[in-house]
C-alpha cells in the first residue's frame, strides 16, 4: 500500500502545490513587472505547462485512491476522512476540468489572436476558480490529516 499512498501524495504535492506557487508567488510577482499583453503571454504559457502535469496528477490521484478503497473493502468499509477526501478531490477535479476546457482554452485562443480584454477576463476568472481549488486542497489536507489522527 507504500508506494499508492506515496503516488497519491505526490500528486497532491504537484496540484496543491502548483496553484500555492501560481496563486501566491508568482502572480503577485508578474502584476508588479510586466504589462498586461505579456502578462497574458507569460500566464498562456504557464498554464499550459502546468496543466500537463496536473492532467497527469489527477490520472495518478484517481487510480491510487479507487485502488486503495478498493484494497480497504470498498467505499462502504473506508473511514469518514477518506469519504471527504474522494468528495472534494471529486470537486475539485470538475473545477479544474472547467478552468481547463471553459476557461484556458479560450484564454489561449485570446491571447494568440491579441484580444487582451478579453483574455484578462479569462485570466481573472481562473485566478477566483484557482482560489477555491486552492483553499478546497488545503482544507482537505488539514481535514484528513486531523481525522486520520
Amino acid at each position: 500500500m507504500t508506494p499508492l499512498k506515496l503516488i497519491h501524495l505526490l500528486s497532491v504535492l504537484i496540484w496543491v502545490g502548483g496553484m500555492f506557487f501560481a496563486y501566491v508567488v508568482l502572480r503577485p510577482s508578474v502584476v508588479e513587472i510586466l504589462e498586461p499583453p505579456q502578462r497574458l503571454r507569460l500566464w498562456d504559457a504557464v498554464f499550459r505547462r502546468f496543466f500537463r502535469w496536473v492532467w497527469g496528477a489527477i490520472a495518478a490521484l484517481l487510480i491510487s485512491g479507487l485502488y486503495m478503497i478498493y484494497l480497504y473493502g470498498g467505499i462502504a468499509h473506508a473511514a469518514p476522512h477518506v469519504h471527504i477526501m474522494l468528495t472534494s478531490g471529486l470537486a475539485m477535479m470538475a473545477i479544474y476540468c472547467y478552468v481547463f476546457f471553459a476557461c484556458f482554452k479560450p484564454l489561449s485562443l485570446h491571447v494568440a489572436n491579441q484580444r487582451w480584454q478579453e483574455a484578462g477576463a479569462m485570466l481573472a476568472k481562473i485566478r477566483k476558480l484557482v482560489a477555491i481549488n486552492l483553499t478546497l486542497g488545503i482544507l482537505t489536507v488539514i481535514v484528513v490529516e486531523l481525522m486520520r489522527g
